[in-house]
C-alpha cells in the first residue's frame, strides 16, 4: 500500500496551515474519503457520517494555525473526527451504531475483476466478519478498523485512540483472535480480501 497519498496530505496541510487557500481542495481530496468510510463504519448513515466529515474538516480550518509543519495530517483529522463521533453518541443519549438498511456487505469493496462466485463469496465473508466484529468489545473493534480497515499505523491508531502503541496492538490482536475464533481458517484464506 503506498504511503503517496499521505504524503500529499501532509504536504497540502502544510500549505494550507501556512495561508495557500487553495492546498485545501487537495487536502479534501486526499482526506474526505477515508474520514467518510471511517465514519460511515462506525454509525452506517451516510447523510451523518457526511455531516462529520464537513464538522471535522471546519474544525481543521479553525486550528490550521496550530498544526505543526512536517506533521502527519491523518492522524490529527480521525482523532478529530472521531471525537466529533463521540459528541453525537453522548448528545443523542443512545448508541447511534446500527444498520440504516444498506447492509455492511453493500459497504465492502470488492475487486471488480472477480469472478461472480468469488464476489459472492466476499460480500458473504465481508458480512461474517461484521457481524463477528460487533461482537467485539467497541475500543478492540474501533483499533482493528483503524488499522486493518483505515490503514493507519499502530502509532497513528494510538495517537487517534489516546493510547499508547502497546495498547493498539493488543487490542487489534485481540480482535484478530475473535474473528479467527468465529470464522475458523476460513479468516486465514479470504480476511485480506475482505480488509
Amino acid at each position: 500500500m503506498s504511503d503517496h497519498w499521505r504524503e500529499a496530505a501532509s504536504a497540502a496541510m502544510d500549505r494550507y496551515a501556512c495561508g495557500d487557500d487553495s492546498a485545501f481542495s487537495e487536502l479534501y481530496d486526499l482526506l474526505a474519503p477515508r474520514l467518510t468510510a471511517f465514519l460511515a463504519r462506525r454509525i452506517r448513515d451516510d447523510a451523518l457520517a457526511s455531516d462529520l466529515v464537513q464538522q471535522t474538516f471546519l474544525q481543521m480550518h479553525a486550528s490550521r494555525r496550530h498544526f505543526s509543519e512536517g506533521a502527519d495530517v491523518m492522524p490529527w483529522a480521525f482523532a478529530i473526527a472521531r471525537r466529533l463521533l463521540i459528541d453525537v453518541v453522548r448528545k443523542s443519549g443512545r448508541e447511534i451504531i446500527g444498520d440504516d438498511g444498506g447492509g455492511r456487505e453493500e459497504r465492502e469493496s470488492v475487486a471488480p475483476d472477480l469472478p461472480p462466485d468469488r464476489i459472492v463469496a466476499q460480500r458473504r465473508l465481508a458480512a461474517r466478519v461484521g457481524e463477528a466484529l460487533e461482537r467485539v468489545p467497541e475500543g478492540q473493534r474501533l483499533a482493528f478498523e483503524l488499522v486493518k480497515g483505515d490503514g493507519l499505523s499502530l502509532a497513528e491508531a494510538a495517537e487517534v485512540l489516546g493510547t499508547t502503541v502497546a495498547a493498539v496492538k493488543l487490542r487489534v490482536h485481540r480482535t484478530y483472535e475473535a474473528l479467527r475464533a468465529a470464522l475458523g481458517e476460513e479468516m486465514h484464506e479470504e480476511l485480506d480480501g475482505v480488509w
